[in-house]
């Protein structure tokens, strides 16, 4: 028997207060941590948990106007509700298991309801402050991780009733986090989508919707590439907008009171089967599920009593009623569905005809390659994906039913070359990190129908180890990292990797998956100190700290960097490029200029940031 080394006593019992248990287990409030590079990461979590409370006041129709500020560290939110009762304050943002939502009176259909939320932003920041104006009188409070620094009785106020917060995120907690402003945006704008009439003033913008969700797929898509109007349906408790697209792959946004819900749930299936059978009996034909959906792009917002989510950040329903005493989701959805769309279909013809059109055109093109892609299927049987092709992580190996938070965490490194592949291989964390293995540079495939997914063998295996055949809802790693050369060939690489995602599977790009691994251009060192850098200005500064001209090495390909020095730049402290479109980005503009035929305006962009590459490279020699 082993030797014990430690006694199991009384003191062994820890009893942990609120904010040291959230500190000691942030993603059990929060889910990831993060630095801010992926949409989900925990500094946008703690500002949604501050602005879902005030989203919850102007649903209960106290307060039409939102001031919100996002500065580098520093998040400051003011409402115009009717305030936190004053005797309350301090224990609304400090006190588990405390706040109005267990009030069914007082809010109804909210997105918080543990009462949470605002405990762990307090608990997670260096700095927090609440005030609340009520009747003309305010109460504020100051915190410092969650420790009450600052309790200031009440005093009169000419201030409009409301709560402001300010807090600024722990960096001891979130390393090295920024807030992409994109990500922001795209938060603002739902709020708005979903709370049609709401003014969200954010950094001195103002933000407005009157059409809701008609507004969002208006925003989320090219009106250009949609085969018809977007159809906007609303009634009790539920509103949907949806349309066809020219793209590959399905699309949906889906919300529930107000909180979106990025992994879907209860409600989003609903939909995709109320669709597909409401279409059928329309069109009196029972088409394939898959060619219905297929090129659909959709948004659903449900309000719900009591709502159920699989997990604190709510990013899934499970809600399978939407009321305690009510009907199911499915059947809500579907009674609504079938109405609502079958009549504006029949009072619609060119919208009926354009989305027949679509349809048909889906089931021709799936007929046209099933040959080709069952063989293509058996290839990749047969290949084996856990060969040199793919170095799969444990927990995909291993296919361990409870880790789903790993599974969540995991990601594949896209890579180029023996020597790449082999150095990350060799650093990598082999229990969440894999890595695939490209065969010199992929095929351009701007242009090609999916056909030529299947008839690349490269495109194939890679289709078959992301499991994103069939859609998203199978996808294997949480995060698809390009890692390429810092050099001419890398960067083609990418783009023709970028192609296929963005050709093919857009939804990758749109749901925040897809990520550019970014490597140190330079090492800066001395016999004592060693310093790697990423810009040309972290290298100016790294050689002002040193001094004494120290050692510089330009790093020209990751197969450069030894497996040793690899594991700092993809642990826990990796830095990414999320690859983000924004609200005016046209996929075909876009891959028509990048890869499409040569013009002179696409040989001058290339010129002049290959100018800007030999200037660093020089300088730094």
């Amino acid at each position: 028997m082993a030797k014990q080394t430690a006694n199991y006593t009384e003191d062994s019992i820890r009893s942990l207060d609120w904010k040291e248990h959230i500190r000691l287990r942030p993603g059990m409030y929060i889910g990831k941590l993060g630095d801010g590079s992926a949409q989900d990461d925990g500094i946008y979590v703690l500002v949604k948990e501050v602005v879902d409370n005030s989203i919850d006041e102007h649903m209960m129709g106290f307060g039409k106007t939102i001031d919100i500020k996002v500065s580098e560290h520093k998040v400051e939110v003011r409402d115009y509700g009717r305030g936190i009762p004053l005797g309350k304050v301090i224990d609304c943002v400090s006190k588990i298991n405390t706040g109005g939502k267990y009030d069914s009176g007082a809010f109804q259909k909210s997105v918080g309801l543990n009462g949470v939320g605002t405990k762990a932003v307090n608990a997670l920041s260096t700095y927090f402050r609440v005030q609340s104006y009520r009747d003309g009188k305010a109460k504020m409070a100051e915190f410092e991780r969650g420790e009450l620094k600052n309790d200031e009785p009440e005093k009169t106020t000419s201030g409009r009733n409301g709560t402001q917060i300010v807090f600024r995120p722990d960096e001891s907690v979130f390393k090295n986090y920024h807030f992409i402003p994109q990500y922001l945006d795209d938060l603002i704008w739902n709020y708005c989508f979903l709370n049609a009439g709401l003014t969200i003033n954010f950094n001195g913008q103002k933000y407005h919707s009157e059409k809701g969700l008609y507004d969002l797929l208006s925003r989320k898509t090219d009106e250009d590439n949609l085969r018809y109007p977007i159809i906007h349906l609303k009634g009790d408790d539920i509103e949907i907008a949806l349309s066809h697209t020219n793209q590959y792959g399905e699309e949906y946004y889906s919300f529930v009171n107000g909180q979106y819900t990025t992994q879907g749930g209860t409600h989003q299936a609903a939909l995709r089967e109320a669709v597909v059978k409401t279409v059928r009996e329309f069109y009196k034909k029972d088409f394939d599920a898959t060619d219905i959906r297929a090129s659909i792009v959709g948004a659903i917002a449900v309000r719900v009593q009591e709502p159920v989510f699989e997990s604190q950040t709510k990013t899934k329903l499970g809600s399978q009623n939407v009321a305690p005493d009510g009907p199911t989701m499915r059947t809500f959805v579907n009674d609504f569905v079938k109405k609502a769309l079958d009549d504006y279909l029949h009072k619609h013809a060119d919208a009926a005809e354009a989305m027949l059109k679509r349809i048909v055109q889906s089931e021709r093109e799936r007929k046209e390659i099933a040959g080709i892609k069952k063989l293509a299927n058996d290839r990749a049987k047969k290949a084996n994906l856990h060969n040199k092709k793919l170095r799969d992580c444990r927990i995909h190996l291993d296919d361990k039913k409870g880790d789903e938070d790993l599974k969540k965490a995991s990601t594949l490194f896209i890579t180029e070359g023996d020597s790449a592949s082999g150095s990350i291989t060799k650093s990598r964390n082999v229990q969440t990190q894999a890595v695939f293995s490209l065969r010199g540079k992929p095929l351009n495939c701007f242009g090609h129908t999916k056909k030529v997914v299947y008839e690349n063998e490269e495109f194939n295996l890679l289709q078959h180890a992301l499991n994103i055949e069939d859609g998203l809802e199978g996808l294997r790693y949480d995060k698809i990292v390009v890692a390429t050369d810092a050099d001419v060939d890398g960067m083609h690489i990418r783009l023709l990797l970028l192609t296929y995602f963005l050709q093919f599977f857009p939804d990758l790009v749109r749901r925040g998956h897809v990520y550019i691994l970014e490597t140190p251009l330079f090492r800066v060192r001395n016999k004592k100190e060693t310093i790697y850098c990423y810009s040309d200005e972290e290298r100016q500064a790294a050689i002002n700290k040193l001094g004494a001209k120290p050692e510089i090495t330009r790093f020209k390909g990751l197969g450069e960097i030894s497996p040793e020095e690899f594991k700092e730049f993809i642990g826990p402290d990796m830095r990414l490029e999320p690859i983000i479109l924004r609200k005016d980005t046209s996929i075909k503009e876009l891959l028509t200029f990048y890869m499409g035929k040569n013009t002179p305006s696409r040989q001058t962009f290339i010129i002049d940031r290959l100018k800007v590459e030999k200037d660093l490279v020089e300088e730094a020699v």
